[in-house]
């Protein structure tokens, strides 16, 4: 039977007070073989890596997933204070919020849809696929070391379709609906800090921005032929009747973009589509978004590339007086939520899990996204007392570590630790032990 590494111990002891001593056990054996396995990230996998293929208790294990009591929530908002506390000490907390689908099929799965595939469709191809709709809410933030914005993921929740509510008989909560209880939750765990919450045009609902409005700023897409208005004028004394909600009709920004008179300011952003540094032209003002029955003041931006390589985009940000220039910096950070997504598939084994169970499903993708941004604490750091190194090759240039290489880096610490320890009085290196070197032959010989 293989002891948890020392480092791993030490990591993970911000979160011990949120289960009971048994349960925490067996967390740290899972969240340990989750980490070494090459494969799938099942209870087996992670059984099998750490040695403990024969042991007898293997049902307590599954039983940390799919019964045992301990609050997701609470181990998000632990997650989220670490993270805040290291990447962002001081300043506005930028966050982002998107949804993924788990690829998942199997008729017990209760709360499997068909959903479009946002990575294989595109404009003029329309892709389906089979699975769990997760809504995920990650920080953004510039990660030193890795020389440009990762999006670190610590909270998450299950959004199916209508038809599993009315199947089981919960009350049906719509996208945005998910997104602002998520959102105000993030609010309610950080009240001394600003909250800026950047997202895609899925979220431009005139509702939810009015709710959002007065708790933190969101920052999203606008349409260019939205409706814009100037604020209701004064009430002049003595009128009777209802009073104006709106003032005179704006241009749309698609107007603005074909007037030859707007007025537009040359900037550079970096990471515009998560690349380098790009020349834009903007130019912005404030206006009441406004449709028949719903309002929301915002500030607009509206963008255009001088060479026309792209189409004109329009933004909005709820907090009128933000500088359209720091509205667009914080937006392009919303790209590296795509590769956060891309690389919990590739690295982490998200949609290789097979649980089945309801409570099950509810912890363990969590699980896995939250692990990402852990991995991301750990390397940083390792990155205190040592240089973690892109692993290139001559066919490959790699210049900053990604997320492999600091899963690597988090790797190499825990084998070292299990493998390699030193005599504590003549300080040589003791002979590795058959059941190590077992486990690293099964790990290499078994990557599924």
């Amino acid at each position: 039977m293989s002891a948890v590494p020392h480092s791993l111990e030490r990591w993970m002891a911000p979160f011990a007070g949120l289960f009971t001593r048994p349960t925490w056990r067996h967390v740290l054996v899972l969240v340990a073989g989750a980490l070494l396995t090459p494969g799938r990230r099942t209870v087996t996998a992670a059984l099998s890596i750490m040695g403990r293929r024969e042991d007898g208790g293997f049902a307590t294990f599954h039983r940390v997933l799919n019964r045992n009591r301990w609050s997701s929530r609470a181990v998000a908002q632990q997650l989220f204070t670490l993270l805040v506390a290291t990447f962002v000490p001081q300043g506005p907390v930028v966050i982002g919020i998107d949804e993924t689908i788990e690829r998942r099929w199997g008729p017990k799965i209760k709360a499997r849809g068909i959903y479009r595939d946002p990575v294989r469709s595109s404009h003029g191809h329309f892709v389906t696929a089979s699975g769990l709709r997760w809504m995920v809410v990650m920080l953004l933030v510039p990660i030193p070391w890795a020389g440009r914005v990762w999006a670190l993921p610590f909270l998450s929740a299950l959004a199916p379709l209508e038809r599993f509510a009315r199947e089981t008989g919960r009350r049906h909560k719509t996208l945005t609906d998910w997104a602002r209880q998520l959102l105000l939750q993030v609010r309610r765990w950080s009240p001394d800090r600003p909250v800026i919450a950047v997202a895609d045009s899925s979220y431009a609902a005139i509702e939810l921005l009015r709710d959002l409005g007065p708790h933190l700023t969101v920052i999203t897409r606008l349409r260019l032929d939205a409706r814009l208005f100037e604020p209701a004028p004064p009430r002049p004394p003595g009128t009777m009747g209802r009073p104006r909600v709106s003032g005179a009709r704006l241009p749309s920004l698609a107007q603005r973009v074909d007037d030859p008179t707007t007025a537009w300011q040359h900037v550079r952003v970096s990471g515009w589509y998560g690349g380098g540094e790009r020349q834009l032209d903007i130019t912005s003002g404030t206006a009441l978004w406004y449709h028949p029955g719903k309002q929301v003041p915002i500030r607009w931006v509206l963008v255009r590339d001088p060479h026309g390589a792209f189409e004109p985009q329009g933004f909005l940000c709820t907090d009128r007086q933000a500088e359209p220039l720091a509205v667009l910096r914080w937006f392009v950070r919303r790209w590296a939520v795509e590769v956060t997504f891309a690389e919990i598939r590739r690295h982490l084994g998200v949609e290789t899990q097979r649980q089945w169970s309801d409570p099950a499903i509810a912890r363990t993708t969590p699980a896995l996204l939250g692990l990402f941004s852990l991995v991301t604490l750990w390397a940083n750091e390792i990155t205190a007392v040592a240089v973690i190194r892109p692993r290139a090759a001559r066919w490959y240039a790699k210049a900053e570590p990604t997320f492999s290489d600091a899963l690597a880096a988090v790797r190499f610490r825990l084998w070292s630790e299990t493998t390699f320890s030193l005599s504590a009085l003549g300080g040589d290196g003791s002979k590795l032990p058959g059941t190590v070197l077992n486990r690293l032959i099964q790990a290499a010989c078994f990557p599924a």
